[in-house]
C-alpha cells in the first residue's frame, strides 16, 4: 500500500483541510469495517437513503448524529433486564458495538430516520440553493444591434 505524504500541500493551501482529511480516509478504505452492512439508494431526483442492518438493536439502543457533514450511526447494547446467564453454544447473531460515518456533500440534509424489520432508514435530500439551480434565459424577439457613435472632442 502506498503511503501519500500531503504535507507540502497543507503548506501551500488554506482553506482546504477537509478535502485533505478526506483523501486521508480514502486512502485508509481498506481498514474501513465491514460491520453492520448497509445500502445507499438514490430514491428521487434529490433525495437519498441509507438502510442499515441493525438487527437486534431498538431506538433505545441507536443514536444518530449530524455535525459538520459527517452522518454518524451508532449503536450499543446494553445488558437487557432480566437477562438470564446462559452458556451461549453457537452465536451467530452480532449484536456488538458499531459506529458508522458517512461523508455528506454540502447541501445533504437529513429528513428523518426510522427502525422497521431490524432495518434503520435514514432519509436524505439535497437542499439546492436558488442560486445554484439552472435558470432559463428569455430570448427576446429580433431586434437590430445598437450602433454606438463617438464624436471626437
Amino acid at each position: 500500500m502506498r503511503q501519500f505524504d500531503l504535507a507540502p500541500l497543507y503548506r501551500n493551501t488554506v482553506g482546504f483541510d477537509r478535502l485533505f482529511s478526506m483523501l486521508d480516509q480514502i486512502v485508509g478504505v481498506d481498514a474501513a469495517p465491514s460491520y453492520p452492512p448497509y445500502n445507499i439508494e438514490r430514491t428521487g431526483e434529490t433525495a437519498y437513503r441509507i438502510t442499515v442492518a441493525v438487527a437486534g438493536f431498538t431506538e433505545a439502543d441507536l443514536a444518530i448524529e449530524v455535525k459538520e457533514n459527517t452522518l454518524t450511526i451508532r449503536g450499543s447494547k446494553g445488558p437487557e433486564e432480566g437477562e438470564r446467564k446462559t452458556e451461549m453454544l453457537h452465536q451467530g447473531i452480532a449484536a456488538r458495538a458499531f459506529e458508522r460515518r458517512f461523508q455528506l456533500a454540502d447541501g445533504v440534509q437529513v429528513k428523518g430516520a426510522g427502525l422497521a424489520n431490524g432495518l434503520l432508514h435514514v432519509e436524505l435530500e439535497r437542499q439546492i440553493p436558488e442560486a445554484k439551480k439552472p435558470r432559463l434565459i428569455p430570448i427576446s424577439g429580433t431586434t437590430e444591434p445598437k450602433t454606438i457613435e463617438q464624436q471626437a472632442a
